[in-house]
Protein backbone atom coordinates (compact mmCIF):
# COMPACT_ATOMS: atom_id res chain seq x y z
CA UNK A 1 0.00 0.00 0.00
CA UNK A 2 2.73 2.43 0.95
CA UNK A 3 5.51 1.28 -1.30
CA UNK A 4 4.75 2.99 -4.61
CA UNK A 5 7.48 5.30 -5.91
CA UNK A 6 6.83 8.91 -6.74
CA UNK A 7 8.06 8.43 -10.27
CA UNK A 8 5.39 5.78 -10.87
CA UNK A 9 7.86 3.35 -12.49
CA UNK A 10 6.98 0.54 -10.10
CA UNK A 11 4.15 -0.64 -7.87
CA UNK A 12 6.41 -2.10 -5.17
CA UNK A 13 9.45 -1.14 -3.12
CA UNK A 14 11.72 -3.53 -4.99
CA UNK A 15 12.74 -2.57 -8.50
CA UNK A 16 11.76 -5.25 -10.99
CA UNK A 17 14.75 -5.44 -13.33
CA UNK A 18 15.56 -8.35 -15.65
CA UNK A 19 19.22 -8.11 -14.73
CA UNK A 20 20.48 -7.63 -11.20
CA UNK A 21 23.79 -5.88 -10.62
CA UNK A 22 26.49 -7.88 -8.87
CA UNK A 23 26.32 -5.60 -5.83
CA UNK A 24 22.65 -6.23 -5.37
CA UNK A 25 22.79 -9.86 -6.41
CA UNK A 26 25.39 -10.64 -3.76
CA UNK A 27 22.92 -9.89 -0.94
CA UNK A 28 19.56 -11.55 -0.22
CA UNK A 29 16.69 -10.13 -2.22
CA UNK A 30 14.71 -9.15 0.89
CA UNK A 31 17.62 -7.04 2.13
CA UNK A 32 17.80 -5.22 -1.18
CA UNK A 33 14.07 -4.55 -1.02
CA UNK A 34 14.36 -3.25 2.55
CA UNK A 35 17.24 -0.97 1.66
CA UNK A 36 15.28 0.47 -1.25
CA UNK A 37 12.12 0.97 0.81
CA UNK A 38 13.91 2.73 3.65
CA UNK A 39 15.41 5.43 1.46
CA UNK A 40 13.91 8.84 2.23
CA UNK A 41 12.80 9.15 -1.39
CA UNK A 42 10.51 6.13 -0.84
CA UNK A 43 6.94 6.75 0.42
CA UNK A 44 7.36 4.21 3.26
CA UNK A 45 9.66 6.25 5.58
CA UNK A 46 7.79 9.41 4.66
CA UNK A 47 4.50 7.81 5.71
CA UNK A 48 6.02 6.56 8.96
CA UNK A 49 7.45 9.97 9.85
CA UNK A 50 4.14 11.64 8.97
CA UNK A 51 2.19 9.27 11.24
CA UNK A 52 4.63 9.71 14.14
CA UNK A 53 4.58 13.51 13.85
CA UNK A 54 0.78 13.63 13.56
CA UNK A 55 -0.35 11.09 16.15
CA UNK A 56 2.50 11.29 18.65
CA UNK A 57 3.40 14.98 18.53
CA UNK A 58 1.01 17.40 16.82
CA UNK A 59 -2.38 16.01 17.86
CA UNK A 60 -1.39 15.40 21.51
CA UNK A 61 0.01 18.93 21.75
CA UNK A 62 -3.03 20.53 20.13
CA UNK A 63 -5.79 18.38 21.64
CA UNK A 64 -4.79 17.61 25.22
CA UNK A 65 -7.18 20.31 26.49
CA UNK A 66 -10.06 19.49 24.12
CA UNK A 67 -12.77 17.86 26.22
CA UNK A 68 -14.12 15.50 23.54
CA UNK A 69 -10.78 14.46 22.03
CA UNK A 70 -9.13 11.10 22.69
CA UNK A 71 -6.05 13.05 23.72
CA UNK A 72 -7.85 14.99 26.48
CA UNK A 73 -5.89 14.69 29.72
CA UNK A 74 -8.81 13.97 32.00
CA UNK A 75 -6.80 13.57 35.19
CA UNK A 76 -5.13 16.95 34.69
CA UNK A 77 -7.86 19.21 33.31
CA UNK A 78 -11.31 17.76 34.03
CA UNK A 79 -11.76 19.08 37.56
CA UNK A 80 -10.61 22.62 36.77
CA UNK A 81 -12.61 22.79 33.51
CA UNK A 82 -15.75 21.52 35.27
CA UNK A 83 -15.34 24.13 37.96
CA UNK A 84 -14.85 26.89 35.39
CA UNK A 85 -18.02 25.87 33.54
CA UNK A 86 -19.99 25.82 36.80
CA UNK A 87 -18.73 29.28 37.72
CA UNK A 88 -19.56 30.65 34.25
CA UNK A 89 -23.07 29.21 34.45
CA UNK A 90 -23.54 30.59 37.96
CA UNK A 91 -22.47 34.05 36.78
CA UNK A 92 -24.90 33.88 33.81
CA UNK A 93 -27.67 32.76 36.13
CA UNK A 94 -27.13 35.59 38.57
CA UNK A 95 -26.90 38.05 35.70
CA UNK A 96 -30.17 36.72 34.27
CA UNK A 97 -31.82 37.03 37.68
CA UNK A 98 -30.80 40.68 37.95
CA UNK A 99 -31.97 41.28 34.37
CA UNK A 100 -35.48 39.92 34.93
CA UNK A 101 -35.81 41.57 38.32
CA UNK A 102 -34.87 44.90 36.74
CA UNK A 103 -37.21 44.32 33.80
CA UNK A 104 -40.07 43.54 36.16
CA UNK A 105 -39.68 46.91 37.78
CA UNK A 106 -39.57 48.89 34.52
CA UNK A 107 -41.20 47.23 31.51
CA UNK A 108 -43.43 44.73 33.26
CA UNK A 109 -46.70 46.39 32.31
CA UNK A 110 -46.12 46.42 28.57
CA UNK A 111 -44.69 42.90 28.58
CA UNK A 112 -47.62 41.55 30.54
CA UNK A 113 -50.22 43.05 28.20
CA UNK A 114 -48.95 41.12 25.18
CA UNK A 115 -50.47 37.66 24.72
CA UNK A 116 -48.95 35.13 22.32
CA UNK A 117 -50.56 35.21 18.88
CA UNK A 118 -52.62 32.19 17.88
CA UNK A 119 -51.56 29.98 14.97
CA UNK A 120 -47.91 31.11 15.01
CA UNK A 121 -45.50 29.62 12.52
CA UNK A 122 -43.42 28.36 15.45
CA UNK A 123 -44.13 27.96 19.15
CA UNK A 124 -41.30 27.38 21.62
CA UNK A 125 -42.53 25.75 24.82
CA UNK A 126 -40.08 25.62 27.72
CA UNK A 127 -40.79 22.91 30.28
CA UNK A 128 -39.67 23.86 33.78
CA UNK A 129 -39.88 22.64 37.37
CA UNK A 130 -38.49 23.96 40.63
CA UNK A 131 -35.00 22.65 41.24
CA UNK A 132 -34.08 21.35 44.65
CA UNK A 133 -30.37 21.65 43.87
CA UNK A 134 -28.58 24.27 41.82
CA UNK A 135 -31.27 26.90 42.35
CA UNK A 136 -28.71 29.69 42.21
CA UNK A 137 -27.91 28.84 38.60
CA UNK A 138 -31.41 29.94 37.45
CA UNK A 139 -31.37 27.82 34.30
CA UNK A 140 -34.86 28.89 33.24
CA UNK A 141 -33.97 32.57 33.52
CA UNK A 142 -30.86 32.03 31.40
CA UNK A 143 -32.84 30.24 28.69
CA UNK A 144 -35.68 32.77 28.60
CA UNK A 145 -33.29 35.70 28.48
CA UNK A 146 -31.57 34.13 25.48
CA UNK A 147 -34.85 33.34 23.73
CA UNK A 148 -36.34 36.74 24.55
CA UNK A 149 -33.39 38.47 22.95
CA UNK A 150 -33.56 36.32 19.82
CA UNK A 151 -37.26 36.23 18.88
CA UNK A 152 -37.18 39.71 17.41
CA UNK A 153 -34.32 38.95 15.03
CA UNK A 154 -36.32 37.50 12.15
CA UNK A 155 -37.47 40.71 10.47
CA UNK A 156 -40.97 42.14 10.71
CA UNK A 157 -42.44 38.95 12.17
CA UNK A 158 -41.25 37.41 15.42
CA UNK A 159 -39.20 34.25 15.06
CA UNK A 160 -41.55 32.40 17.39
CA UNK A 161 -44.04 32.71 20.20
CA UNK A 162 -42.74 31.73 23.63
CA UNK A 163 -44.55 29.76 26.31
CA UNK A 164 -43.34 28.69 29.75
CA UNK A 165 -44.87 25.47 31.07
CA UNK A 166 -44.43 25.17 34.84
CA UNK A 167 -45.02 21.56 35.94
CA UNK A 168 -44.18 22.05 39.62
CA UNK A 169 -46.69 20.18 41.83
CA UNK A 170 -45.03 20.57 45.23
CA UNK A 171 -46.07 22.96 47.97
CA UNK A 172 -43.36 25.46 47.06
CA UNK A 173 -43.65 27.66 43.98
CA UNK A 174 -41.23 27.72 41.11
CA UNK A 175 -39.89 31.18 41.82
CA UNK A 176 -38.13 31.57 38.48
CA UNK A 177 -41.36 30.84 36.58
CA UNK A 178 -43.20 33.24 38.89
CA UNK A 179 -40.72 36.00 38.05
CA UNK A 180 -41.31 35.50 34.32
CA UNK A 181 -45.10 35.81 34.49
CA UNK A 182 -44.89 39.52 33.73
CA UNK A 183 -43.06 38.87 30.49
CA UNK A 184 -44.27 35.55 29.07
CA UNK A 185 -47.34 33.37 29.13
CA UNK A 186 -46.84 30.83 31.93
CA UNK A 187 -49.17 27.82 32.04
CA UNK A 188 -49.69 25.41 34.93
CA UNK A 189 -51.95 22.53 35.82
CA UNK A 190 -55.26 23.28 37.46
CA UNK A 191 -55.57 22.39 41.18
CA UNK A 192 -57.39 19.18 40.24
CA UNK A 193 -54.72 18.28 37.70
CA UNK A 194 -51.98 19.02 40.22
CA UNK A 195 -53.58 16.68 42.73
CA UNK A 196 -53.75 13.91 40.13
CA UNK A 197 -50.13 14.57 39.14
CA UNK A 198 -49.03 13.84 42.71
CA UNK A 199 -49.87 10.15 42.31
CA UNK A 200 -46.88 8.04 43.40
CA UNK A 201 -45.07 7.03 40.20
CA UNK A 202 -41.41 6.62 39.34
CA UNK A 203 -39.33 9.60 38.23
CA UNK A 204 -39.29 8.62 34.55
CA UNK A 205 -43.06 8.27 34.32
CA UNK A 206 -43.59 11.58 36.11
CA UNK A 207 -41.17 13.30 33.73
CA UNK A 208 -43.04 11.83 30.75
CA UNK A 209 -46.44 12.97 32.07
CA UNK A 210 -45.12 16.50 32.59
CA UNK A 211 -43.80 16.53 29.04
CA UNK A 212 -47.10 15.34 27.58
CA UNK A 213 -49.01 17.97 29.55
CA UNK A 214 -46.83 20.77 28.17
CA UNK A 215 -47.00 19.50 24.58
CA UNK A 216 -50.79 19.30 24.68
CA UNK A 217 -51.23 22.60 26.51
CA UNK A 218 -49.15 24.47 23.97
CA UNK A 219 -51.20 23.01 21.12
CA UNK A 220 -54.56 23.71 22.78
CA UNK A 221 -53.73 27.33 23.55
CA UNK A 222 -52.12 28.50 20.31
CA UNK A 223 -52.57 25.83 17.59
CA UNK A 224 -49.05 26.43 16.21
CA UNK A 225 -47.98 25.25 12.77
CA UNK A 226 -44.79 23.84 14.29
CA UNK A 227 -43.59 23.38 17.84
CA UNK A 228 -40.24 23.24 19.62
CA UNK A 229 -40.17 21.86 23.16
CA UNK A 230 -37.15 22.79 25.25
CA UNK A 231 -36.27 21.65 28.72
CA UNK A 232 -35.37 24.55 30.99
CA UNK A 233 -31.64 23.80 30.89
CA UNK A 234 -31.31 23.81 27.08
CA UNK A 235 -29.71 27.14 26.19
CA UNK A 236 -30.29 28.01 22.49
CA UNK A 237 -27.33 29.02 20.38
CA UNK A 238 -27.29 32.25 18.40
CA UNK A 239 -28.30 30.64 15.09
CA UNK A 240 -31.14 28.62 16.65
CA UNK A 241 -34.09 30.16 14.82
CA UNK A 242 -32.28 30.45 11.49
CA UNK A 243 -31.46 26.74 11.46
CA UNK A 244 -34.95 25.71 12.64
CA UNK A 245 -36.49 27.77 9.84
CA UNK A 246 -34.17 26.10 7.34
CA UNK A 247 -35.04 22.63 8.66
CA UNK A 248 -38.77 23.31 8.31
CA UNK A 249 -38.23 24.38 4.70
CA UNK A 250 -36.69 21.02 3.77
CA UNK A 251 -38.95 18.38 2.29
CA UNK A 252 -38.13 15.66 4.83
CA UNK A 253 -39.70 17.67 7.67
CA UNK A 254 -43.18 17.09 6.26
CA UNK A 255 -42.93 13.34 6.95
CA UNK A 256 -40.98 13.22 10.22
CA UNK A 257 -42.35 12.68 13.71
CA UNK A 258 -39.65 14.75 15.39
CA UNK A 259 -36.25 16.31 14.82
CA UNK A 260 -33.77 16.18 17.68
CA UNK A 261 -31.86 19.42 18.10
CA UNK A 262 -29.39 18.07 20.67
CA UNK A 263 -27.31 14.96 21.17
CA UNK A 264 -24.66 14.69 23.93
CA UNK A 265 -21.25 15.65 22.57
CA UNK A 266 -19.55 12.69 24.22
CA UNK A 267 -21.74 10.36 22.12
CA UNK A 268 -21.04 12.01 18.76
CA UNK A 269 -17.93 10.04 17.77
CA UNK A 270 -17.47 8.37 14.41
CA UNK A 271 -16.64 5.01 16.03
CA UNK A 272 -20.28 4.23 16.62
CA UNK A 273 -22.84 1.62 15.59
CA UNK A 274 -24.77 4.22 13.57
CA UNK A 275 -24.20 3.29 9.87
CA UNK A 276 -24.49 6.87 8.59
CA UNK A 277 -21.57 7.97 10.76
CA UNK A 278 -19.34 5.27 9.30
CA UNK A 279 -20.24 6.45 5.80
CA UNK A 280 -19.61 10.07 6.81
CA UNK A 281 -16.26 9.06 8.29
CA UNK A 282 -15.10 7.21 5.18
CA UNK A 283 -16.34 10.03 2.95
CA UNK A 284 -14.42 12.61 4.96
CA UNK A 285 -11.21 10.60 4.73
CA UNK A 286 -11.61 9.95 1.00
CA UNK A 287 -12.30 13.60 0.14
CA UNK A 288 -9.42 14.88 2.28
CA UNK A 289 -7.02 12.29 0.86
CA UNK A 290 -7.98 13.06 -2.73
CA UNK A 291 -7.61 16.80 -2.16
CA UNK A 292 -4.17 16.36 -0.60
CA UNK A 293 -2.81 14.08 -3.31
CA UNK A 294 -4.09 16.37 -6.06
CA UNK A 295 -2.54 19.40 -4.40
CA UNK A 296 0.85 17.68 -4.12
CA UNK A 297 1.09 17.68 -7.89
CA UNK A 298 1.15 21.51 -7.84
CA UNK A 299 2.71 22.33 -4.47
CA UNK A 300 5.10 19.93 -2.77
CA UNK A 301 7.56 21.90 -0.62
CA UNK A 302 8.88 18.79 1.20
CA UNK A 303 9.38 16.73 -1.96
CA UNK A 304 7.03 14.00 -0.79
CA UNK A 305 6.82 10.92 -2.99
CA UNK A 306 3.06 10.40 -2.88
CA UNK A 307 0.92 10.21 -6.01
CA UNK A 308 -2.76 9.78 -6.76
CA UNK A 309 -2.56 5.99 -6.83
CA UNK A 310 -4.78 3.40 -5.19
CA UNK A 311 -2.28 2.51 -2.45
CA UNK A 312 -1.51 6.10 -1.49
CA UNK A 313 -5.18 7.06 -1.63
CA UNK A 314 -6.03 4.23 0.76
CA UNK A 315 -3.25 5.24 3.14
CA UNK A 316 -4.30 8.88 3.33
CA UNK A 317 -7.97 7.96 3.62
CA UNK A 318 -7.17 5.91 6.73
CA UNK A 319 -4.79 8.64 7.92
CA UNK A 320 -7.43 11.36 7.80
CA UNK A 321 -10.09 9.06 9.28
CA UNK A 322 -7.84 8.31 12.25
CA UNK A 323 -6.94 11.98 12.69
CA UNK A 324 -10.60 13.07 12.63
CA UNK A 325 -11.67 10.44 15.17
CA UNK A 326 -8.79 11.17 17.54
CA UNK A 327 -9.35 14.92 17.26
CA UNK A 328 -13.07 14.43 18.00
CA UNK A 329 -16.05 14.43 15.65
CA UNK A 330 -17.64 17.17 17.75
CA UNK A 331 -14.94 19.60 16.63
CA UNK A 332 -15.19 18.55 12.99
CA UNK A 333 -18.94 19.22 13.09
CA UNK A 334 -18.38 22.76 14.33
CA UNK A 335 -17.35 23.74 10.81
CA UNK A 336 -20.95 23.26 9.69
CA UNK A 337 -22.04 26.32 11.66
CA UNK A 338 -20.90 28.53 8.79
CA UNK A 339 -24.39 28.31 7.28
CA UNK A 340 -27.80 26.81 8.18
CA UNK A 341 -27.68 24.90 4.89
CA UNK A 342 -24.58 23.01 6.07
CA UNK A 343 -26.20 21.48 9.14
CA UNK A 344 -26.40 17.70 8.72
CA UNK A 345 -29.67 15.80 9.11
CA UNK A 346 -29.49 12.10 9.88
CA UNK A 347 -31.65 9.34 11.40
CA UNK A 348 -32.40 10.04 15.06
CA UNK A 349 -30.41 8.41 17.84
CA UNK A 350 -31.82 7.19 21.17
CA UNK A 351 -30.69 9.79 23.70
CA UNK A 352 -32.01 12.51 24.67
CA UNK A 353 -34.85 15.11 24.63
CA UNK A 354 -33.63 18.53 25.89
CA UNK A 355 -34.60 20.11 22.55
CA UNK A 356 -37.14 18.63 20.12
CA UNK A 357 -38.76 20.05 16.99
CA UNK A 358 -42.22 18.72 16.08
CA UNK A 359 -43.21 19.79 12.55
CA UNK A 360 -46.89 20.32 11.77
CA UNK A 361 -49.23 18.51 14.14
CA UNK A 362 -46.66 15.82 15.01
CA UNK A 363 -46.70 17.03 18.62
CA UNK A 364 -50.20 15.59 19.02
CA UNK A 365 -49.06 12.19 17.78
CA UNK A 366 -46.06 12.33 20.11
CA UNK A 367 -48.33 13.06 23.08
CA UNK A 368 -50.57 10.14 22.11
CA UNK A 369 -47.65 7.72 21.74
CA UNK A 370 -46.17 8.76 25.08
CA UNK A 371 -49.54 8.45 26.80
CA UNK A 372 -49.77 4.87 25.65
CA UNK A 373 -46.49 3.85 27.30
CA UNK A 374 -45.42 3.58 30.92
CA UNK A 375 -41.87 4.84 31.48
CA UNK A 376 -39.38 3.20 33.81
CA UNK A 377 -35.62 3.22 34.16
CA UNK A 378 -34.17 2.05 30.85
CA UNK A 379 -37.35 3.00 29.02
CA UNK A 380 -37.63 6.75 29.53
CA UNK A 381 -39.52 9.03 27.16
CA UNK A 382 -36.60 9.36 24.74
CA UNK A 383 -36.41 5.59 24.34
CA UNK A 384 -40.19 5.34 23.91
CA UNK A 385 -40.17 7.91 21.11
CA UNK A 386 -37.17 6.28 19.44
CA UNK A 387 -38.88 2.89 19.42
CA UNK A 388 -42.18 4.36 18.20
CA UNK A 389 -40.51 6.08 15.27
CA UNK A 390 -38.78 2.81 14.32
CA UNK A 391 -41.73 0.44 14.70
CA UNK A 392 -44.85 2.39 13.67
CA UNK A 393 -45.37 2.29 9.89
CA UNK A 394 -45.02 5.69 8.26
CA UNK A 395 -43.19 7.34 11.15
CA UNK A 396 -39.59 8.55 10.91
CA UNK A 397 -37.37 10.65 13.14
CA UNK A 398 -34.23 12.69 12.57
CA UNK A 399 -31.38 14.46 14.33
CA UNK A 400 -29.59 17.64 13.32
CA UNK A 401 -25.87 18.17 13.85
CA UNK A 402 -24.13 20.11 15.30
CA UNK A 403 -26.31 20.85 18.32
CA UNK A 404 -28.61 23.87 18.33
CA UNK A 405 -28.63 24.12 22.12
CA UNK A 406 -26.08 23.88 24.91
CA UNK A 407 -27.05 21.66 27.81
CA UNK A 408 -26.28 23.80 30.86
CA UNK A 409 -28.08 21.66 33.45
CA UNK A 410 -25.24 20.44 35.65
CA UNK A 411 -27.81 19.80 38.39
CA UNK A 412 -30.74 17.60 37.38
CA UNK A 413 -34.25 18.28 38.64
CA UNK A 414 -35.27 14.60 38.55
CA UNK A 415 -32.12 12.54 39.27
CA UNK A 416 -29.56 12.39 42.10
CA UNK A 417 -26.70 14.87 41.75
CA UNK A 418 -23.05 14.71 42.86
CA UNK A 419 -21.80 17.46 45.13
CA UNK A 420 -19.76 18.99 42.29
CA UNK A 421 -20.87 17.78 38.83
CA UNK A 422 -18.26 16.96 36.21
CA UNK A 423 -18.35 17.66 32.49
CA UNK A 424 -17.79 13.97 31.69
Amino acid sequence: MLGQSAAGKNSSCCPQSPSVSPAVGSMPRWRACSTHCLRWSSPVPQALVLCVLTFCVLLPLCCHQLLYSYFFMKSVYLDSMSEDVLQDSLARGQDALRFWQSASGTAGGSSRSRSPARHPELLVTVVTVRRREGRDFHYLLQVMRQLGGMVGGCGERRCAELLVCDVETGPQENQDAKLLEEHFRVVRRSPQEQQAARDPVNTFEREKRDYVFCVRKGWELLKPRNMVVLEDDALPRGDFFGVVKNLLSRRFSLQTLYIKLYHPERLQRYWNPEPYRILEWVGLGLVAATALLLSLAYWNPFSLSFTLSAGHLLFFTLYFMAAAELLGRHYVLEGRRLSPQLYAVSPATECCTPAMLFPGNASLRVAEYLDGSFCVKGNAKDMVLYQMARTIPGETSHSVEPNLVTHIGAFSSVRPNPSRPKLL
